[in-house]
């Protein structure tokens, strides 16, 4: 199945979704990046420098790892791990980063701007810019820079200029509205390393594209590790790029199910989530820049989002996958805050990985339908980053009295020191 050509016959659109919805001031910006992409698509020397480039700089390929303990524990499928948490900068998201910064060069500008939620994108991002020598600045919402600190502190020491966003609900959706201001002002000399696979055509193309280098190893390396296919793939979904990466290397594997995680929050009916497909809470709308399924009321304003991780709070969802749900080619559920908790504490103790929130519902899903399925069963999970980034909010979900301390003493002697 080829995600790129359907048979609306229309550039940019997966069956209703997609589009350009941009200010006229912009469409010559967005023309000229389409016809750099379609560029570089159609080079295949473009694919291998790619390539070569995550090979040499980033880790590539991430292993596959089988977690033994948590697959007996659990009693049922034998589950797997994609590790893309083992790349540079802890996450997927160096993956798009290094091929717009690629892109970039052929369109021959020296600035970048990205948005940033949970602080992965604009870590790597920054990190891009460093290694090509663009001047960079990156826009976060001022929540998300207060939860997301150690984040923000590699950025700004990579040399990149953090701007908290104090508009609107202070998260990711309004850090995206800055950004795109920022480029209507600036797109002469900056190009826009929008982070997920989101946003006006080409970028859902695009972002998709770069990621999906995780499923095409992915498929190589459960196929060598246990001679045949995942029987189901669970991958988180915030904007969706981790998910739709790993997921096009088996789109056209009709036994293989693909489940994107989306944020339950504080669960179904709370209003204090981010599950847009799960919870069929969305509806089909038009925001920043293209049409999906936004959680919003029914004027089309958007509503207010809560998850326990910052980088799955988005309003909106890639409209790949809005098509692919109603082609239901991708099963979507949500997992809770107090499921992810669960979930990373079992994870931990079970097999020493730390995943981050946001690949922590993947794992929750997965944790919760394991035991219903077959001993000789897999599951492949995509483990899109580390938690790392997450030691304070994770040390506070996890009510650890010794950190709590620890920060409480730390603060005072900063006190002591300025006094």
């Amino acid at each position: 199945m080829d995600i790129f050509d359907f048979s609306s016959g229309r550039e940019g659109y997966y069956g209703q979704y997609g589009g350009v919805f941009l200010p006229e001031v912009l469409h010559n910006t967005i023309e000229e990046l389409l016809h750099c992409f379609r560029e570089c698509k159609e080079d295949p020397d473009f694919w291998r420098e790619y390539v070569r480039l995550l090979q040499n700089y980033s880790g590539r390929p991430t292993p596959v790892t089988h977690l033994p303990n948590l697959s007996s524990h659990l009693g049922g499928a034998q589950i797997y791990v994609k590790r893309d948490d083992l790349n540079h900068t802890g996450s997927h998201k160096i993956n798009n980063v290094m091929g717009q910064g690629l892109l970039c060069q052929r369109l021959g500008k020296k600035k970048v701007i990205a948005e940033t939620g949970a602080g992965q994108h604009g870590y790597a991002t920054a990190t891009m810019a460093a290694r090509f020598g663009f001047d960079c600045k990156i826009y976060m919402g001022a929540v998300d820079v207060a939860r997301q600190r150690p984040n923000v502190f590699w950025m700004e020491n990579l040399g990149a200029e953090v701007i908290a966003v104090q508009d609107g609900q202070k998260t990711l959706k309004d850090a995206i509205n800055e950004c795109m201001r920022d480029w209507v002002l600036n797109m002469t000399d900056t190009h826009y390393v929008l982070g997920t696979a989101c946003g006006p055509h080409p970028f859902p193309e695009m972002v998709s594209w770069f990621q999906s280098i995780i499923g095409i190893e992915a498929r190589e390396q459960i196929l060598a590790l246990v001679g045949k296919l995942p029987d189901r793939i669970y991958a988180c979904v915030g904007g969706g790029s981790n998910a739709i990466g790993i997921f096009q290397g088996f789109l056209n594997d009709e036994n293989v199910e693909l489940v994107g995680c989306e944020a339950g929050g504080l669960g179904v009916g709370s209003n204090m989530h981010a599950a847009r497909l799960a919870y069929n809470d969305a509806s089909v709308g038009v925001a920043q820049g293209y049409k999906t399924y936004f959680l919003q009321n029914q004027q089309g304003n958007m509503l207010e989002t809560h998850s326990i991780a910052a980088g799955l709070d988005y309003i909106g969802i890639n409209p790949i996958f809005s098509y692919l749900w109603e082609q239901d080619k991708v099963r979507f559920e949500a997992a809770t805050d107090l499921e992810v908790k669960e979930a990373l504490r079992l994870i931990m103790r079970m097999e020493g990985l730390i995943p981050a929130l946001e690949t922590t519902h993947a794992f929750a899903s997965a944790i919760k339908e394991a035991p219903t399925m077959a001993a000789d069963q897999i599951i492949l999970i995509n483990q899109s980053g580390r938690g790392d980034k997450d030691i304070f909010m994770i040390a506070d979900a996890l009510d650890d009295q010794q950190w709590k301390s620890f920060i409480k003493d730390k603060a005072t002697q900063y006190r002591l020191e300025e006094n």
